[in-house]
């Protein structure tokens, strides 16, 4: 065996006994229960149509790509959009099912499926979103709950 494949074997021997690989950090309990209530009251929130409370929720410099070129950037314009969604609809998210969240430090990384129903204020009948998102969070003093959405991304679901 050549000098070289000694090395590397060697190498790689040293790093599955003293454990070089990342084990995941002990993530605080207060994380994931705050982070819970943090996504319920987004989804409370959008049903009560409660602007303040929504942007309470989302950090200044929030990021939300929601397909080709609808990408809504800042807190200001989540509001101001969202004002126009509320004056002419109700949303009432009907499915929430988290497919996987992931914790990195004061970061956390959610994707899930979700069903909102579109309930037209001129009485006309009601549509569904249906879709699956990707929703980056951190830790933010300003929160009620202590989590913001910093980046969200919103793909079709899967039938």
């Amino acid at each position: 065996m050549n000098l070289k494949k000694s090395i590397k074997y060697l190498l790689i021997s040293a790093c599955f006994v003293s454990g070089c690989h990342t084990a995941p950090s002990e993530i605080p309990d207060e994380y994931r229960e705050s982070l819970v209530k943090t996504t319920a009251a987004i989804r409370d929130a959008f049903g009560r149509g409660d602007i303040p409370a929504i942007l309470a929720l989302h950090h200044p410099n929030v990021i939300k790509y929601f397909g080709g070129n609808n990408i809504v950037k800042g807190r200001t314009a989540l509001g101001m959009g969202l004002a126009g969604t509320f004056k002419v609809s109700k949303l009432v998210f009907i499915e929430n099912q988290i497919e996987s969240t992931v914790f990195n430090g004061k970061t956390a990384i959610e994707t899930g499926i979700f069903t909102i129903k579109v309930i037209p204020k001129n009485g006309g009948a009601p549509t569904f979103a249906h879709g699956r998102s990707m929703v980056v969070y951190v830790r933010y003093k300003n929160s009620p709950y202590g989590w913001v959405s910093l980046r969200e991304m919103i793909q079709d679901a899967p039938k």
